[in-house]
This record gives structure tokens, C-alpha cells and sequence, in this order.
């Protein structure tokens, strides 16, 4: 599968974020996929046609969690660039993979740092119904526009 253009979300760092050792706690990590998810569900669902209902409002849950610490994350003021993309879509459920990353601090010329590596498993729910549901064709749309490669994990168990 051809790689799509990774959706680029800024989030900021909160100083409660960091634990004793002084960078990002590993689970501060999923509150900034979190955070860009939300962003990214606003212009990919809410500004993209895809109905008049918000993902968000109407339901979708994570259902699990897969991620790659790759260095340490210091605290800083300037946000982190999270980099996102579908890696695959169902028929009640999508992935989205990330890059963390900050461009604004590169190793090396045109390569910036990558902190984290990961992937979202989400599952469309109805929470006036409190039950699952099936993904309309116009959500399917807009996942599809971006589609991509799974996450670029090093090491994978399965």
C-alpha cells in the first residue's frame, strides 16, 4: 500500500506530563494521541462532508493500544508534531497510526527525532443506543482518503 500523507497535529506538553526522571511519562504518551485524534477527527469527519454528526459526539472507543517508545521526551514549551494516518479500516472500526515526532529539533538534516511509534484500534459505537454500529459510507469515504502503511514499528510480536 502506497503511504498517504500523514495528517500533522501540534499538541502541547503539560508539565505534570513529566515524571521523576524528567521527561514524558510513558502514559502521558496516549493522552497526546488522544489529543491529536481529536484534532484530526475535526477536519477529517466534522469539515469533510462526511455527515452532519460529529465521530466524536456520536462514538467511537479505543479498544486497544500499541506503542514503540523509541527516546525520551523532555519537557519543553514548543508542542510536538504528531504525525497520523488510517492503517485500517473495517466494517465497525478503523486504526490510526502515529509518529511523534519534532521537527523543530532534527538529528540530522531533514530527519527529525521520532519519540514515539504507535497504533490505535477503534470501534464505532452508539452511545444513544449503548451499542455497537456498523461505519456509513461517507465515514468510510473519509477514512479512505487517508489510508496508509500500518505503523512503521521495529519490532512487532505478531
Amino acid at each position: 500500500m502506497t503511504q498517504t500523507t500523514p495528517y500533522a497535529a501540534h499538541v502541547s506538553l503539560r508539565w505534570s506530563d513529566m515524571d521523576a526522571y524528567a521527561h514524558i511519562n510513558n502514559v502521558q504518551f496516549l493522552r497526546l494521541l488522544e489529543d491529536a485524534r481529536v484534532i484530526a477527527f475535526r477536519d477529517w469527519f466534522d469539515a469533510a462532508g462526511a455527515g452532519d454528526k460529529s465521530l466524536l459526539d456520536e462514538g467511537v472507543l479505543v479498544s486497544r493500544h500499541e506503542i514503540e517508545y523509541r527516546r525520551p521526551l523532555g519537557f519543553r514549551h514548543e508542542p510536538v508534531e504528531i504525525q497520523l494516518w488510517v492503517s485500517r479500516i473495517g466494517g465497525a472500526g478503523f486504526d490510526v497510526a502515529y509518529i511523534v515526532t519534532d521537527p523543530a529539533a532534527a538529528d540530522a538534516p531533514g530527519e527529525p527525532p521520532v519519540y514515539a511509534v504507535a497504533e490505535t484500534e477503534l470501534a464505532l459505537y452508539d452511545f444513544a443506543g449503548a451499542s455497537p454500529r456498523r461505519m456509513r459510507p461517507e465515514e468510510r469515504a473519509s477514512l479512505e482518503r487517508r489510508l496508509g502503511d500500518r505503523a512503521p514499528f521495529r519490532r512487532r510480536k505478531r
